[in-house]
């Protein structure tokens, strides 16, 4: 006998209120009590299995579905945009307060308090590494000439922006001068709304000694002559500005320059930033050697005061045999603004930013779409370094208070507050307001590219140098540093997402933070004598093109710089 279909079956049988459970649900409620039940619970267990497969497909395919929305989430906490809430009881009033994404706030300070009774002991050693030699003259000895063929026109090029990237613009100049065998008229200096320094080339660099040194490979002049000048109306701004891509090959400047300089007789290229790829044919990049590291020198005045802080501060390290740390220190104001970060200083501060951003980049940050996140700026390690923070990196790294540091600087935002712990940290501390007397600088003042040729000197024969920032300034004083020493020159670059964390971190231990310090110094040095890949700058890495391998005998007759001891 069968159930009930769900037709019914037509007899006088009265039928149920509600149709009857399936007979295989059926007979599962009531296994346990029924004595034949081992078919039964195969099925059951077969339904379960199947059940639990089901279950999972939908509970996977659901998880899929909202893994965007978790994507999102999550970066969205990344920069910042989100916070955990955190809830606290005081007075039994809940007070909530907003959690900010680790290595997003500037809680230097706090860590300065705590780890500051630890770092009254601690010294350091370090080591240089040796094996290279300058060797521009053998490497373009095939460059030059005893007497320079006939020029093929007058190249005039403008050079804007601050000491080092007017340095920039020079060096690549003479490398594109004799590429098109052209005669290189002396860099015209663009008065930079930044900077703000009217100083001409002959102000900065020694102009007859530049002429001298390269004239066996590029004949430079001092001004256009004066015929030149009467084909053009005596107006230089009548000569064609070729507007030239920036980090152009040197094959487009023999396709697309060469016949047009020909054809005129001269040619401008204004602005001249970054107009040459760093990666050029070999004797080109023996030209830039030859014209960064022998021909660019600084003028006299520049040099004789320049020596003279270098002295004294060799003078005031004599306790550790004349080696000093130098630091490149960037917290202008300027600097500082344009970084879009935050510190201590609250509302006051925010709006000293935002004047400094309006006068120096009118409306470039307030321009629609444009979004400033400071969190996110300091976890990616984009903001300066403190004066604080700077201090704090070296006794980290095992710098005592006996280390003479020199500090090269512009004039650092808010001086009285940020630079007292680092002077606290580092007794021993000169810049070159305090190596030079005030009558010595009173001919540099208000020329920015003149100090910061003084800086750059001192820098250039410290034992160690630290940069904060990156920028033109250690680009080449990393890599001017490495031609004069032997391939290797001791610098301290350091981890800036790493050290958001660490300072973010007021309760850190001290041992913790040393550990870490150490091994940043350590992968630091292991840098220090890298050999320049193809996409690189000769300016910071001169080895090979700009140098040679020594040999064992001639190392071990030359000696070696050694450093802390």
């Amino acid at each position: 006998m069968h159930g009930l279909s769900r037709l019914g079956s037509g007899s006088n049988r009265s039928v149920p209120s509600s149709p009857p459970s399936s007979p295989r649900f059926r007979y599962g409620r009531y296994k346990s009590f029924s004595g034949g039940g081992g078919r039964g619970e195969k099925q059951w267990a077969a339904d379960r299995i199947v059940f639990v497969l089901i279950s999972t497909v939908f509970w996977r395919k659901g998880v899929l579905l909202f893994a965007p929305l978790l994507y999102i989430a999550g970066m969205l906490l990344y920069m910042g945009l989100l916070g955990f809430d955190v809830l606290n009881l005081k007075n039994a009033v809940v007070v909530v307060h907003r959690r900010s994404p680790p290595g997003s706030v500037y809680r230097s300070p706090q860590v300065f308090q705590k780890l500051w009774p630890s770092m009254e002991a601690e010294s350091n050693a370090s080591h240089n590494a040796h094996g290279w030699k300058p060797c521009i003259n053998s490497i373009i000895s095939k460059t030059g000439f005893s007497e320079l063929p006939k020029s093929n026109g007058l190249l005039i090029i403008e050079a804007n922006g601050g000491l080092n990237q007017q340095r920039l613009s020079i060096c690549d100049a003479v490398a594109v001068a004799w590429l098109l065998n052209a005669t290189l008229v002396i860099p015209f200096f663009h008065l930079n709304s930044v900077w703000r320094d009217s100083s001409k080339f002959g102000d900065i660099f020694d102009e007859e000694y530049f002429i001298h040194a390269l004239r066996n490979h590029v004949n430079v002049v001092r001004e256009l002559p004066e015929d030149v000048l009467q084909r053009f109306d005596n107006n230089i701004s009548n000569i064609v500005n070729l507007r030239v891509k920036g980090w152009s090959s040197a094959a487009h400047y023999l396709q697309k320059v060469l016949p047009k300089l020909e054809a005129m007789g001269a040619v401008r290229i204004a602005p001249f930033s970054n107009r040459l790829a760093y990666s050029v044919p070999s004797n080109v990049q023996g030209i830039r050697c030859l014209s960064n590291f022998q021909a660019l020198r600084f003028a006299e005045p520049i040099r004789t005061l320049a020596d003279k802080m270098v002295e004294r501060m060799v003078k005031n390290s004599s306790h550790t045999g004349g080696k000093y740390v130098s630091v490149h220190l960037r917290f202008e104001m300027d600097m500082v603004a344009f970084s879009c970060c935050e510190y201590d200083g609250g509302e006051e501060e925010k709006h000293e930013m935002d004047i400094a951003r309006e006068r120096s980049w009118r409306g470039k940050f307030r321009r629609r779409g444009r979004v400033i996140r400071p969190g996110a700026n300091r976890m990616d390690g984009k903001c300066p370094l403190t004066p604080l923070e700077v201090g704090l990196m070296l006794r980290g790294m095992g710098f005592d208070n006996n280390t003479s540091v020199f500090v090269a600087a512009g004039n650092i935002y808010k001086a009285e507050k940020y630079m007292a712990p680092l002077k606290q940290m580092f007794p021993l501390l000169e810049t070159k307001d305090t190596l030079a007397t005030p009558e010595e600088l009173a001919p540099f003042k208000g020329h920015s590219s003149r100090l910061a040729a003084l800086d750059y000197t001192v820098c250039l024969h410290s034992e160690v140098f630290v940069t904060t920032q990156g920028g033109n300034f250690p680009h080449f004083l990393i890599g001017h540093r490495r031609y004069l020493f032997g391939g290797h020159a001791k610098t301290i670059k350091p981890d800036k997402r790493k050290l958001a964390l660490l300072f973010d971190s007021p309760h850190i231990r001290w041992e913790t933070f040393k550990r870490q310090m150490k091994d940043m110094l350590r992968h630091s040095d292991m840098k220090g004598n890298e050999l320049k890949k193809p996409s690189a700058s000769v300016y910071t890495f001169p080895v090979p093109d700009c140098m040679c391998k020594q040999t064992e005998a001639a190392s071990a007759a030359n000696g070696s710089r050694s450093s802390f001891e």
